[in-house]
């Protein structure tokens, strides 16, 4: 009978979450389609489909942030309705405390946590790639065209045999392997500039640039255009991700790669080995989230304050969410372990859950 109730709470669990993740991901592929739109409303021979192709790609890692409050919009919704149709309150009177159908939904989260990690984190991270080269290709139907990946996209400093240049790009690709839009000032020994380059999108090789449809602009000189350009530069490909790619673009599997290349170059590897314990840390996260919830949507219809309580509860979310976005900052500015900074939230947020429940349960 324990074994049956277990199971039917976890399938209500999992269907009420599953119902929460579509409608997310359903509104964020609309809002984001329609933001796409208005980005490329300017550059000829851009189909809808293509850009809706593009948003498509883009979605399963924005979803990838909000899972955990979606895990606790997905239980509080779970449990309200049960406490609606009184079913907690059966359950209860059958001998069955808040432990016991509160674990169907924790061994839920787990599992999808897991899952999440392991295969749709992968996933999301080559359709991330995707959805850049795609972008690439719309914005390469008009020279200016460019998409601003930030205010004033990426910047790099290096240094060559010739003197040194420092390197602008708008977008970048395969952990900053592949740039788009580039601008490059070039200076020589004595740091006298020289000459400003004007490129499509450039691609690293080994001991220079390759600069494809570049226009060079030297003072007193008119401008020169270059089919493909080399710019010299001493820099490698685990500096330049280290420098230009985000950790959260790095499928979980290769994270420890990445983190074994920055260790030997003797770069900071604080990004990588944060972003890798946090997906570690996970399914304890979408777990702690269950007990939160938990904690703020058991209370009976008939005792009245559910709304209270509803707000509490997202607010709680929402506190724990911006706690870990301070700690992630904390931790990458290096003055916090990348480990506590992982699993701190966690511990937070499971701690206020489970003391919450034992309060509430046990007095």
């Amino acid at each position: 009978m324990t074994s049956t109730l277990g199971r039917y709470f976890g399938l209500r669990f999992l269907t009420t979450l599953v119902a929460v993740l579509a409608g997310v991901f359903g509104l964020i592929v609309l809002i984001d389609y329609v933001e796409m739109m208005r980005r490329h409303a300017d550059v000829p021979n851009v189909s809808a489909l293509l850009v809706a192709k593009t948003s498509l790609f883009r979605v399963p890692q924005i979803a990838e942030r909000i899972l955990p409050f979606c895990v606790l919009i997905g239980a509080m919704s779970c449990y309200l309705g049960l406490s609606r149709r009184l079913e907690l309150v059966v359950s209860r009177a059958a001998g069955i405390s808040a432990w016991q159908f509160i674990a169907p939904a924790l061994i839920v989260a787990l599992v999808i946590g897991g899952l999440a990690t392991a295969l749709y984190n992968p996933v999301a991270a080559v359709l991330h790639e995707r959805s850049k080269r795609l972008e690439a290709e719309m914005s390469g139907n008009a020279r200016n065209a460019g998409l601003q990946a930030t205010a004033n996209g990426f910047w790099v400093r290096q240094r060559s045999v010739d003197g040194y240049s420092i390197v602008n790009a708008s977008t970048s690709r395969e952990q900053g392997v592949i740039l788009g839009s580039v601008s490059a000032f070039v200076f020589d020994r004595g740091g006298n500039f020289r000459e400003r380059i004007e490129a499509k999108s450039a691609a690293l090789k080994a001991g220079h640039w390759e600069l494809n449809d570049a226009v060079i602009y030297r003072p007193g000189t008119p401008p020169s255009e270059h089919a493909r350009y080399d710019l010299p530069t001493n820099l490698t490909p685990e500096q330049v991700r280290e420098t230009l790619s985000t950790p959260e673009t790095v499928p979980f599997w290769q994270l420890p790669h990445f983190i074994e290349m920055a260790d030997r170059a003797g770069l900071t590897a604080t990004g990588y080995r944060l972003q890798y314990h946090k997906l570690i840390a996970r399914p304890f996260m979408l777990a702690a989230m269950v007990l939160l919830a938990a904690a703020f949507s058991l209370r009976f219809f008939r005792f009245g304050g559910v709304q209270k309580m509803v707000l509490a509860g997202i607010g709680s979310g929402f506190l724990l969410y911006v706690l870990s976005k301070v700690i992630d900052d904390v931790s990458t500015a290096e003055m916090l372990n990348p480990v506590v900074a992982a699993w701190l939230p966690v511990l937070i947020g499971g701690m206020t859950g489970f003391v919450v429940l034992l309060y509430q349960e046990d007095g």
